[in-house]
């Protein structure tokens, strides 16, 4: 059994292929294999180029290979869909273009859910046929992206979206064919919806294809909760801690991987605000390369 471990640019801040504050993309793949990695997301479609023989060539030069890309968009607002469903299928050929595996599907953050994040019992529920709608949005590019390029498709809880909670998740995954979803699981999303890891990851273990590696400090999770944090902002005061530091029990998420038979990629993903001072993605990276090693991911 092999279980490969990897990052993606958000850990160098990069959540938006066109801010300006990102670093360059080559940067982000170097020092992803300085600091120990053998894998890297694509990132947001347009951060790297859209010509596969330029990236192809900075991968091989880093040794590193192509995992996944993710779709971070509002699948909760119809209004946005074609942008969403552009964004999905250039992120399918780029991903086939330099055979990854994975594509990870997101409902980006919505203003109707982000005072709540961390608080299911506060936040806004969608009704039945705003459900149905947004659920049929997710399915649709799960089948494209199984059925038309190949993919493994996972879908992805994400604090302040409306497929943020446990109860959400669940919900989506009895709702969709399992063919067509799959999970990729974030503990450090998890812990911030208010619910445990370990647990989830117990019941779900066989659906579960990738997987997202962040930790969480309790007592930034506590106040950003209270407060009703903006989600940027939180990452901003440090929720997103180096593994190991937060209340994620990474030694029993790696031992329910080992026992489940998990075959494949753990991305180490530990959003941030490059910005502020003292911020140190390469750093951070190593760090949390030499934990995994240090419980076993070697």
């Amino acid at each position: 059994m092999t279980i490969k471990i990897g990052n993606a640019p958000c850990s160098w801040g990069v959540e938006f292929a066109g801010d300006p504050r990102n670093p360059d993309w080559r940067v982000v793949l170097r020092e992803a294999a300085h600091a120990g990695y053998r894998g890297i997301e694509l990132g947001p479609i347009g951060f790297m180029p859209e010509d596969p023989p330029q990236v192809a060539d900075a991968l091989a030069e880093s040794e590193l290979e192509l995992i996944g890309g993710v779709v971070f968009r509002p699948f909760h607002d119809p209004a946005k869909w074609d942008d969403t469903l552009d964004a999905a299928v250039r992120t399918c050929k780029a991903l086939v273009a330099h055979g990854a595996q994975h594509l990870v599907i997101i409902d980006s953050i919505s203003p109707r859910r982000a005072p709540t994040a961390g608080r299911w019992d506060a936040a806004e529920k969608m009704d039945s046929a705003e459900w149905s709608a947004f659920r049929d949005r997710i399915a649709q590019v799960a089948k494209i992206g199984a059925e038309e390029y190949g993919l493994t498709v996972g879908i992805h809880a994400h604090a302040a979206g409306f497929m943020d909670f446990e109860p959400e998740l669940e919900r989506l995954l009895d709702e969709v064919d399992e063919s067509l979803l799959k999970i990729c699981f974030d503990t450090g999303h998890h812990s911030y919806a208010g619910y445990d890891p370990v647990a989830f990851m117990k019941r779900h273990a066989q659906r579960i294809s990738y997987m997202h590696f962040k930790d969480i400090d309790p007592d930034v999770k506590a106040r950003v909760v209270a407060n009703s944090t903006g989600f940027y902002e939180a990452c901003g005061q440090g929720i997103f801690c180096n593994l190991g530091d937060g209340d994620v029990d990474f030694a029993n998420v790696r031992q329910i991987l080992l026992d489940s038979g998990f075959e494949g990629w753990c991305t180490v993903e530990q959003d941030c605000d490059p910005t502020i001072e003292g911020t140190d993605p390469l750093g951070d990276a190593t760090i949390n390369r030499n934990y995994l090693n240090s419980i076993g991911f070697k």
